[in-house]
């Protein structure tokens, strides 16, 4: 039976976002048929780009040695930053004491570790921002990973605008695209790479959150966070099964239900759908298709699937490599993918999960790598690779379509994969920076940090030692890489190992929508319950406060949102003061604990011409306590404490003083004050004897006279 999709694209996971709940139809990520677009563009503009760039070659050259700037006298020869999403101090600090993280130990006695303070939110797309651009939120323009539309109130991506094509050329049946989709990042301020590459310094950029789509710069860059999959999703997972339609998905992943169609109980004929065809009429038009056959051998618990002319022979329980995948779109178009194979059950079920489609690297069907060969060049260096933004599937553990261990299967294979870019890369490095963000400590502690804490909800039971021991096992994972990295290192080179934020207990939920509802600052239209998602229950006409993504509050503020009721100023500003003395060390009564530390005004945390962007409040929930799976996707009912028993048990969207980051270096550090993501951006400027710009705020940590004798400059 074919797979059907919503008329817009399925809301998937955005680090935690979704809740248990139905597919949602607010929009999120490109269009489904921007894959497609894109694709044909990219083919059309390659060719004509090799044929105008051999003619150009040599004005070209000619004008890069007239512009070329003299690099500046740099004091390191390269600057490595290895970026370890998530990785928290107090387990950093324990481990290191009990002798568990011996090469953490030696770059602290050889240079200096110390925690660093996050961003309001610490929230890694606002964190790794800051590092970036040296700037707050105010002024690189990225809050959370979500954004309200100001018309609609409904969530939109944050840091990407994506336009779709409205121009075609119609012949019969088919539409030919006039136009090249829109595609630009939200996030403002040049990030340090892009003012390095200005005084021509190489960097090479992995995997750096909030890099979609890709900086254009005197350097190479493989995008991140916000990476869509191939139909336009943050990540959506297909799950085709024979089991009854009760079980449905309820997050981040569409069930497909499998039928014999009459060539026997061990034979299905499926398909396998991509983005939408966006070259046929229809709305939506119809999404591409690959048939795929699934044959299944009960008594051996095998089966062979055979898809887009590979097939790939399965064994209960165990993850395939990366399956190439091909739709065809036109004569001559073709859109390709890669995904990952698991047959979960081959018993009186029959039951198949799929990866998210990843856009295919070594034919990318959007823009994901400066310049755009870098991609395919890394494909053809380390093999196939994962190029969804938030790769690990932690909403198929959340559903228990996977378990523990494929996950972190996963997560170990994806962090494998970004090891192998970055020795490479790191081999290819005469001069200049590299930096590189390894996200699985993050995803790992987001889905066990139920195994390491007792009386956690979502534990299910006794623990195993092996569960319990998940986390620490990470930790000393990350430890033998930092001793690869610093075998690599010459004397004139400088390593930090950093994180964007620490981590925290999630036990309870905290949906501040239906507090603003029981205090009359939220109301409901009469023919609402609540239960509506992304607020659509609400009216707009008698509300003046509401919660939206992970950690934002907002006023109905008129002249800014279309249904805005709360006049700027004094009103505002006391509405304002209102909710933070409610919120004030508010109290969970069920548990006798504290839920809410703090309530931070926008306005006192941020500066900058887009702080006007921001969320009018940050709320710093309490270790335990986080925004609730219902208020995250603007569910309403329900009550304002409840405990979380999903598989996503630890968090760190909570108030940002409890979850500092780490820093270590292979050099002392010269301040004595306390560290911020904020010092980063400059110090990498500093250390190659550039300036900062006006609109960076921190400061190096390094004083570059003490370092003896300098580094020849850095031009790559």
């Amino acid at each position: 039976m074919p797979l059907r999709r919503p008329a817009t694209v399925a809301l998937s996971l955005l680090a935690g976002l979704l809740a248990a709940a139905a597919p949602a139809t607010a929009y999120i990520g490109p269009g489904a048929g921007f894959a497609l677009m894109s694709s044909f563009l990219v083919l059309l503009a390659t060719v004509a780009l090799a044929f105008l760039s051999l003619l150009a070659w040599p004005v070209r050259t000619l004008w890069r040695v007239v512009r070329r700037r003299k690099p500046p006298k740099a004091h390191v020869k390269r600057l490595v930053f290895v970026g370890l999403d998530g990785q928290d101090p107090r387990l950093t600090e324990r481990m290191m004491k009990e002798g568990k993280l011996p090469n953490f130990q030696r770059l602290s006695r050889q240079g200096s570790y110390r925690r660093i303070a996050s961003t309001y939110p610490a929230l890694s797309p606002v964190a790794w921002s800051t590092f970036a651009t040296g700037a707050n939120p105010g002024k690189h323009n990225i809050f959370d990973f979500l954004d309200r539309d100001l018309r609609s109130y409904l969530p939109k991506l944050s840091s990407a605008h994506i336009g779709r094509v409205e121009r075609f050329l119609k012949l019969g049946k088919w539409k030919i695209p006039l136009q090249k989709p829109e595609i630009r990042m939200l996030r403002r301020s040049k990030p340090f790479w892009t003012v390095l590459g200005e005084r021509n310094v190489w960097s090479t950029v992995l995997r750096v959150p909030i890099t979609f789509p890709p900086d254009r710069f005197h350097g190479a860059q493989l995008a991140a966070m916000c990476v869509p999959d191939l139909v336009g999703s943050q990540g959506t997972f297909l799950y085709y099964t024979t089991r009854p339609a009760t079980d449905a998905i309820r997050e981040g992943g569409l069930r497909v239900p499998l039928g014999s169609n009459g060539s026997g109980p061990d034979h299905f004929d499926c398909v396998v759908e991509g983005p939408e065809n966006s070259f046929l009429e229809g709305d939506p038009p119809p999404p591409l298709r690959a048939p795929m056959t699934i044959e299944v051998d009960r008594k051996e618990k095998t089966a062979m699937v055979s898809v887009a002319g590979e097939t790939v022979e399965l064994q209960q329980g165990e993850l395939s490599d990366w399956v190439r995948l091909e739709f065809r779109a036109a004569p001559g178009i073709k859109v390709h993918g890669l995904t990952r194979m698991l047959l979960t059950e081959a018993a009186e079920h029959t039951s198949l999960y799929l990866t998210a489609i990843h856009i295919d690297p070594e034919k990318p069907a959007m823009p994901i790598s400066h310049p755009s060969y870098y991609a395919p060049y890394l494909a053809k260096r380390v093999g196939d690779f994962a190029t969804l933004g938030l790769a690990e599937d932690t909403t198929a553990l959340n559903e228990g379509v996977t378990d523990d261990a494929i996950f972190l299967q996963q997560s170990y294979d994806i962090d494998r994969e970004r090891e192998e870019m970055f020795f490479a890369a790191l081999e290819r490095l005469r001069k200049g920076s590299l930096t590189c963000v390894f996200d699985a400590t993050d995803r790992i502690q987001h889905m066990f940090w139920r195994y390491i804490e007792d009386g956690h909800p979502a534990a299910n039971g006794r623990k195993t030692g092996k569960q319990r021991r998940t986390i620490e096992e990470h930790y000393r994972h990350n430890d033998a890489l930092v001793g690869r990295v610093m075998e690599k290192l010459a004397d004139d080179d400088l390593l930090i190992v950093l994180s964007d934020h620490g981590f925290a207990s999630f036990r309870r939920g905290v949906n501040l929508n239906r507090w603003l509802l029981d205090h009359g600052y939220l109301a409901l239209r009469e023919d609402a319950d609540g239960t509506e998602e992304w607020l659509e229950g609400v009216d707009w006409t008698r509300t003046r406060a509401y919660a939206l993504g992970l950690a934002g509050v907002c006023l109905n503020l008129a002249g800014r949102e279309a249904g805005g009721i709360v006049e700027p100023g004094e009103e505002a500003g006391a509405l304002k003061r209102d909710l933070i003395a409610a919120w004030d060390g508010l109290r969970d009564e069920e548990r006798s604990a504290v839920g809410i530390n703090a309530a931070f005004d926008a306005e006192d945390l941020y500066t900058g011409p887009y702080r006007g962007n921001a969320p009018d409040l940050i709320v710093g929930y309490n270790d335990g306590y986080r925004v609730s799976w219902d208020c995250a996707v603007g569910v309403v009912a329900g009550p304002v404490f409840s405990d979380n028993t999903k598989a996503w048990s630890g968090d760190h969207c909570v108030d940002p003083r409890l979850v500092p980051g780490i820093f270590f270096s292979s050099r002392p550090v010269d301040r004595g004050d306390d560290l911020s993501l904020l010092d980063m951006a400059p110090t990498a400027l500093a250390l190659f004897g550039i300036d900062k710009p006006d609109y960076m705020e921190g400061e190096s940590v390094f004083d570059p006279a003490g370092f003896a004798g300098g580094a020849a400059g850095a031009a790559a």
